[in-house]
């Protein structure tokens, strides 16, 4: 398994697994169900896993890969608040914890910015946090 791909399924798993932050959404996704695929779109509020960007992090006798990976809150409340209470518990989550990344030591995990605005469609509110991860064989 690639680290990249470890990576993703690592965070996607421990989002999914917690029963909190599933009563909060609808789903945790790395594409989007839309009606043109599965003949159902994603219902508000969800989460996606969005870009992330994998940098070498090898020391003399180690390999790793340094993560920065960005998580998207999708809501459709008027206001910023539920977008806020689900990235806060992303934020709990993720920040500094300790969690399996398959085939890889998990270095450190913590939070780098999040951002949260009303999308293009003039409905939707978006959030946007970044998590850095570190990892090392």
């Amino acid at each position: 398994m690639s680290y990249e791909w470890a990576i993703q399924t690592a965070v996607h798993s421990r989002l999914k697994g917690d029963s909190t932050l599933m009563a909060m959404v609808k789903g945790v996704f790395d594409s989007v169900p839309q009606v043109i695929d599965a003949g159902v779109a994603a219902d508000y509020p969800y989460i996606t896993l969005g870009e992330d960007i994998h940098l070498e992090w090898d020391t003399d006798t180690e390999q790793g890969s340094d993560c920065a990976i960005t998580i998207h809150v999708w809501s459709r409340y008027r206001g910023r608040k539920e977008v806020k209470e689900i990235q806060g518990r992303i934020f709990d989550m993720l920040h500094r914890a300790s969690f399996t990344v398959t085939g890889y030591n998990l270095v450190d995990c913590f939070w780098i910015q999040s951002d949260s605005f009303m999308d293009a469609d003039g409905l939707t509110r978006h959030g946007v946090q970044t998590f850095r991860i570190i990892i090392e064989d």
